[in-house]
């Protein structure tokens, strides 16, 4: 179905996320953490979660507190399955001595 739409020179659509780099220890490889909200239904608390996604980084473009957009692709590795589409805003994380 995809290389159908391909040929035919519609776009595909694929998932994107905004998160923020937590880890760029490995090569062209970066750890972005997502978080989202919703409520408990019986108490109406408000509950986050967090997941943390793989994501490929060919120029080493992103460190440690970027928000970055990420965008689903074809898996690269075990755990790639998401690729960098750009650097959203640049944070600052504090240096642990």
């Amino acid at each position: 179905m995809a290389a159908e739409q391909l040929a035919t020179g519609q776009a595909v659509n694929r998932k994107s996320r905004v998160g923020t780099v937590v880890s760029d220890k490995g090569d062209k490889t970066i750890i972005v953490q997502i978080g989202r909200t919703s409520r408990r239904r019986l108490y109406r608390k408000v509950i986050r979660r967090t997941k943390r996604y793989h994501a490929h980084d060919e120029l080493n473009a992103a460190t440690r507190g970027h928000t970055v957009r990420i965008e689903e692709c074809r898996p690269i590795s075990k755990l790639k399955r998401w690729m960098l589409m750009e650097v959203l805003t640049e944070g600052a994380v504090a240096e642990v001595a």
